[in-house]
């Protein structure tokens, strides 16, 4: 089976970049932690400074459904209805590697 890549993207509210950061952060530690997660990194939109990305790399589909069985995942959705200023979208993705095996996936 291959790779699963996930891809979140979140409009924060204004003045609220910061705060989104800091509650994302104890989420972001315990993921590392999780078997199957090989990738799992914040990124700001440089065009958009109030859209957070959210880009996700497992080894299976059922490392993925194990993440999101965890508890720490529990608050996330008080959290968006909190902090964001419209619901987040969410990709999810198997990789197409062309060019160099390096280059060519996440």
């Amino acid at each position: 089976m291959s790779n699963v890549v996930v891809v979140a993207s979140f409009k924060v509210q204004d003045g609220r970049v910061e705060e989104a950061i800091a509650a994302l952060a104890p989420v972001i530690e315990q993921t590392h932690d999780e078997p199957g997660c090989l990738s799992y990194a914040l990124h700001r939109d440089v065009n958009d400074p109030l859209r957070l990305v959210l880009v996700e790399r497992w080894t299976s589909q059922v490392a993925l459904e194990s993440h999101f069985q965890q508890p720490y995942l529990e608050g996330l959705g008080q959290l968006a209805q909190d902090l964001l200023s419209e619901p987040p979208t969410l990709s999810f993705c198997t990789p197409v590697p062309l060019g160099d095996d390096m280059k060519g996936t996440l």
